[in-house]
């Protein structure tokens, strides 16, 4: 039988009822709203044991609280900080999407694509005067890199989001007035990289390299924080304005062995210009890429490194949007694991530098 764990108010909430269920609090409220077509949905034995804790616990939904819920449109909004349909960028971020959809679908929910967001500097702005956000419930974030004042400004605000992909704390001002904690759904990029260079460790390699730019998006900079984790010393080797063979020229002029490329696009650049070289991999030079490619390429490698749970984080970030619009979330950051890959282009080194 369940035992009720009661709330800080001394009542049961639908947040106690989520705990001791073992599911989401957007499944709660789904039961509870059996009239729509999303409830209809539940496996038959998740609802049940809902059903079965509500029995037992004696819970008693708050009139309040399922007034207000009844007054959501079911309209969950994505915005997209770069373009996600052209060939450019659309491989890497169709799965996001498909999850993102997948659970909508699930919850009874209808996504709302924001396009008519001006472009400046670049990049487009969720604020503007024509700004439609309040259209929707709540919305997803989709973006490498997010500008910090608009999402210190969408929590100052208490706008409902959730960002795809870790993000820092984000405040308005310097004191630190407005603005905080900013919710997400991110890859645990730092844990699966330091896994992947102590690997290296192992096998022998001693001269490494981070091959990218180790800066700007939050990504970059867990992808580095892993790799420095494990190669304090290693060299970081940047490759902006260069070629894949000036940047493999530098690698082997250092007596690197195994070079940690923050981009599959540039871990397979390497690789061609190493085989015109008559270098092997990972003979010569090992290769780890740091997770899927961001922009078009074509490869016959199947490169050691990771693959990142992109359709899991779009999934998750619709989950989360839900429990924050039906309630304070159990939890509203979280990081998922990366599944590491063992490929090819990971050997032990020909000798010891």
């Amino acid at each position: 039988m369940a035992r009720a764990v009661p709330s800080p108010r001394g009542r049961i909430t639908q947040r106690d009822i989520a705990r001791l269920a073992g599911v989401s609090q957007t499944t709660v409220s789904l039961v509870l709203n059996n009239n729509s077509e999303a409830a209809a949905r539940i496996a038959p034995e998740t609802r049940e044991r809902v059903l079965r804790v509500i029995r037992e616990t004696g819970y008693v939904a708050d009139p309040l609280a399922r007034r207000l819920l009844r007054q959501h449109n079911q309209i969950l909004g994505v915005f997209t900080y770069e373009p996600v349909f052209p060939s450019a960028s659309a491989d890497f971020y169709h799965p996001f999407l498909v999850g993102i959809e997948a659970c909508a679908e699930k919850l009874g929910c209808d996504l709302l694509l924001f396009t008519s967001a001006p472009v400046t500097d670049g990049r487009r702005r969720v604020f503007h005067e024509n700004n439609r956000l309040r259209l929707a419930d709540g919305c997803v974030l989709l973006g490498r890199e997010i500008p910090s004042e608009e999402l210190a400004r969408l929590v100052a605000e208490g706008y409902p989001f959730v960002s795809v992909g870790r993000r820092a704390d984000a405040y308005l001002d310097k004191e630190r007035r407005r603005g905080g904690p900013v919710p997400y759904v991110g890859a645990d990029y730092t844990t699966a990289t330091a896994a992947l260079a102590r690997r290296a460790v192992d096998l022998g390699h001693r001269r490494m390299a981070y091959v990218g730019p180790g800066a700007g998006a939050e990504s970059a900079l867990d992808r580095l924080a892993g790799f420095r984790a494990v190669a304090a010393d290693g060299r970081h080797e940047p490759i902006a304005g260069r070629s894949a063979g000036e940047v493999l020229d530098a690698l082997i002029a250092a007596g690197v062995t195994v070079a940690f490329c923050e981009d599959l696009v540039d871990a397979a650049a390497l690789d061609r210009a190493a085989r015109e070289r008559g270098l092997s991999v990972p003979g010569d030079l090992s290769l780890v890429a740091l997770g899927d490619p961001t922009r078009p390429t074509v490869t016959d490698r199947e490169f050691t490194g990771f693959r990142i749970p992109r359709r899991e984080m779009g999934w998750q970030a619709v989950e989360v949007l839900a429990d924050i619009l039906h309630g304070p979330g159990n939890r509203v950051q979280r990081l998922l694991p990366c599944d590491l890959v063992e490929g090819t282009t990971l050997g032990a080194p020909k000798t010891e530098n």
